[in-house]
Order: C-alpha cells, then structure tokens, then sequence
C-alpha cells in the first residue's frame, strides 16, 4: 500500500501524505472509505503515530480527507463536476495565453512545442 524511501529528502509525513493522495486519485481508496487508523498505519509503517496523525491533517486541510470524531478519517474525492469546471477554467486560460503569445508574433509552433515540452515533464 504505502512504502517510505528514507533517501528521500522529503519528511515522511509528506511521504505519507502524498501516497495516500495517489491512492484516492487513483480509486484505490474509494471516496467515502475509511482510512487506516492512525495507529495501525503507524505501526505497518514502523513510524511513530503522531507522523500518521500530521499526514492526515495535511490531507484535511487540503480537501482530500475529512475526520469524523470518534469514528476516524474518511478519503474525500472531488466531485467530477468540479474536476470538469477547473478543466474548462484551465483551458480558456491556455487559450489565451496561446492567443496573446501569437499576438506577440510568437509562431504557433513554438507555441505547440511549448505544450508538448510540459506534457512530457
């Protein structure tokens, strides 16, 4: 499920953080679905408990889990509306960037290499 790199020069709650993100992205965790408790993940990961607890707490704050008292911490996906209005939003922005850059004779192959250079990284 989660593996920590200890070479990595992130702290481990980030790592936690960001692997339990990729999962609920990804659908493994379903939205609505319990996650581990702080405990047990500690303890499956060997790391002390208040690490779990902070990656939790980032992951609130950031709109990817909510806590319910007494029950535990539940995995929150965006709804795909939203998903779809930050699409749209996204490309009108591109779309004009794409436009202003033409208009500052920017030829619409550098334009497209641009995009395709940001694709791949």
């Amino acid at each position: 499920m989660i593996t920590l790199n200890y070479r990595d020069t992130r702290p481990i709650y980030e790592q936690v953080k960001d692997a339990l993100r990729k999962l609920i992205v990804s659908g493994a965790i379903a939205d609505g679905e319990k996650l581990p408790s702080v405990r047990s993940l500690a303890a499956q990961l060997a790391i002390n408990p208040n690490t779990i607890q902070r990656a939790y707490n980032e992951l609130e704050t950031e709109g990817w889990a909510a806590s319910v008292p007494g029950k535990g911490s539940f995995a929150v996906r965006a709804e795909r509306a939203e998903d779809d209005a930050r699409r749209r939003e996204l490309s009108k922005t591109l779309r004009d960037t794409a436009a202003e850059l033409r208009a500052m004779g920017m030829p619409q192959s550098e334009i497209e290499a641009l995009c395709k250079e940001e694709k791949t990284t």
